[in-house]
């Protein structure tokens, strides 16, 4: 059963709890935001349900929160920063202020991390770059759930890619997606729930098929074997491969192009056998639209594409063709109405988090 609960006050609350930890106000916004922004998308599995898993972490000493990133190498367009094991939320942020000041500069910013924390989700940073009338892209690698096609360990992460472009009348372009059939957090709310995944979803420890998220989650946990399959499913039938491929890429980009991590090098284990900061690495790319085409026909083209593909026909049965980013855009408008639904253990996790913060807990 859900919990509805307000916006204003979800936001507040964790921003009260990050503060917490004496980071900046605006710094702890971000961090609210970004997780807020997840649930307010339907994106559950990045929403607030996370906020244990960084309180968690900053006790184990795997997230500094007072750390800032710096720039280790930087040019006119381009900049690596080394985001010191800081919060994700704050060195994503701060990363992409920078593509985005280079971009306006030089008609492109890229901006590559390492050395950084789980940044909660892609699209945040997209849409930073397409609030500011930029074309905007925002990758991440991330813990090694996903088994490679044939395999039956876990090499790669979800990575996740983020591409928004801005229109002129329709809602903007807001691809956000990760290059595995689904994210570890979707398992979790499968189990949370008590229901049986589809098949094609996860392998267990043999590399086959599995149904039973517990045992899923147990064995990668447990590093037992199996895990998350890559977009596409099982094997080459319905090209697996290509979603295998994509993690590949974003893994070049995020992680070998950083000089940081990849593979199963992010949320490596430390000396002894204990925990060490995961060195996540980022990829971010702002595009001033005008170095390609003026702005006023790119977006009356946005619009033209999005009226082809919606007008299209469609399926026998379906009444409607969405575009990216539609459907989330319709949560937003649909929560801030009715409230934002919070799973029970996860609402209970917040409780247990306010207690052991000292932060006042009135989320409705």
């Amino acid at each position: 059963m859900a919990i509805l609960v307000n916006e204003k006050k979800l936001r507040d609350f964790v921003e009260k709890v990050f503060l917490t930890y004496n980071i900046s106000k605006e710094e702890a916004f971000v961090c609210s935001d970004n997780l807020v922004m997840a649930d307010m998308r339907g994106i559950h599995s990045h929403g607030v349900a996370r906020l244990k898993r960084y309180v968690d972490s900053i006790a184990q000493g795997l997230i500094f929160p007072l750390k800032k990133p710096s720039v280790v190498l930087e040019t006119p367009n381009s900049a690596t920063i080394d985001g010191n094991a800081g919060l994700g939320q704050i060195v994503g942020y701060h990363s992409t202020k920078i593509a985005i000041e280079k971009a306006k500069k030089t008609g492109i910013g890229i901006v590559t991390v390492r050395n950084s924390n789980h940044y909660g989700i892609a699209g945040y940073y997209a849409n930073m770059m397409l609030e500011e009338k930029l074309l905007g892209i925002s990758m991440t690698n991330s813990a090694p759930l996903v088994v490679p096609t044939f395999g039956k360990e876990m090499m790669l992460g979800t990575n996740p890619i983020s591409l928004a472009a801005p229109t002129k009348r329709n809602r903007p372009f807001f691809l956000d997606m990760a290059t595995s059939v689904v994210p570890r957090g979707k398992l979790e709310v499968y189990n949370r729930e008590g229901k049986t995944m589809p098949e094609g979803w996860c392998v267990e420890e043999k590399g086959k098929v599995c149904t039973d998220p517990a045992k899923v989650l147990h064995n990668m946990s447990n590093r037992i074997g199996g895990g998350i399959l890559p977009l596409g499913g099982e094997g080459e039938l319905f090209s697996g491969y290509k979603g295998y491929g994509l993690a590949f890429m974003v893994d070049i980009l995020c992680g070998v192009l950083s000089g940081g991590a990849y593979a199963d090098l992010v949320y490596g284990e430390g000396k002894e056998g204990k925990g060490e900061p995961p060195n996540v690495g980022h990829f971010f790319m702002a595009l001033k639209i005008e170095n390609f085409v003026d702005f006023d026909t790119f977006t009356a083209k946005m619009d033209d594409f999005i009226d082809r593909i919606k007008k299209s026909a469609k399926a026998e049965g379906q009444e409607r063709i969405y575009i990216h980013g539609e459907k989330e855009y319709e949560k937003i408008e649909k929560y801030r109405k009715e409230g934002i639904p919070l799973q029970e253990k996860v609402y209970e996790a917040l409780q247990g988090i306010a207690q052991e913060r000292k932060v006042d807990f009135h989320l409705q």
